[in-house]
């Protein structure tokens, strides 16, 4: 979903389309994750919409997302706003705005580039008892796409506070329905395997990471596009 990656990729998008995700930690049930997007070409553009869940009852995180996207030639460029929420049972509901900005590139039928940054404006949580810095990460990755049915990427995450995290996978697709993913990343290791469907207007996509801290997380995805009329 672009809205909860590189905005940039979102001014390529040529038809409307909704998605949600649901992410379990088998460990750690009250850290699952709930996404939801909805996308819709413009005159101008495309639009977006989002909103994102973390936690529990006890501490959660919940975000709502504005976003817009358009592409100049070979490039595409993002921009989203979020408005934040923290929650702790005891210590009470904080907000802040942060700004998102992403691009991507299409340099050639098999190479595109990208690069986003989340909380361009260093947003910061102003609580009762001090001022918490919100995330600031920096990402930027490669996708080669050597045939139509083999697509490669690998990427650099790096948030200002943290060492970088490394991550590379490789996606396989045959009969133009079916979809096989793999992949790891670095710092900390973790390692990925996963399966989609399409067909027709809808995909359904699963993956499961194994962590040797946090063990197993299961995550499902279902994207529907709305119509298949293009932007003008």
């Amino acid at each position: 979903m672009e809205s909860f990656n590189n905005m940039g990729s979102l001014g390529a998008a040529d038809e409307m389309s909704v998605a949600a995700s649901y992410e379990l930690r088998a460990q750690l049930t009250n850290a699952n994750r709930l996404a939801f997007a909805f996308n819709a070409p413009i005159r101008w553009g495309v639009t977006s919409v989002g909103a994102f869940r973390f936690g529990d009852d006890l501490y959660n995180e919940q975000m709502v997302s504005l976003g817009f996207g358009n592409k100049f030639g070979i490039a595409s460029l993002g921009i989203k706003a979020n408005y934040i929420q923290y929650q702790a049972d005891g210590f009470g509901t904080y907000g802040a705005i942060s700004i998102d900005f992403g691009g991507l590139a299409q340099l050639t039928d098999q190479l595109s580039i990208g690069a986003y940054i989340t909380n361009l404006n260093q947003a910061k949580l102003n609580t009762d008892y001090s001022a918490e810095n919100i995330s600031t990460r920096l990402t930027a990755g490669i996708t080669f796409t050597p045939n139509k049915s083999l697509l490669i990427t690998t990427e650099i995450d790096k948030d200002i506070a943290y060492e970088a995290i490394w991550r590379t996978g490789m996606e396989y697709s045959f009969k133009e329905k079916f979809l096989i993913r793999t992949g790891f990343n670095l710092n900390p290791q973790s390692g990925f395997f996963g399966l989609g469907v399409k067909r027709k207007k809808i995909r359904a996509d699963y993956a499961i990471q194994f962590n040797s801290l946090l063990g197993a997380s299961h995550q499902a995805a279902v994207s529907y596009w709305v119509d298949q009329q293009k932007k003008k």
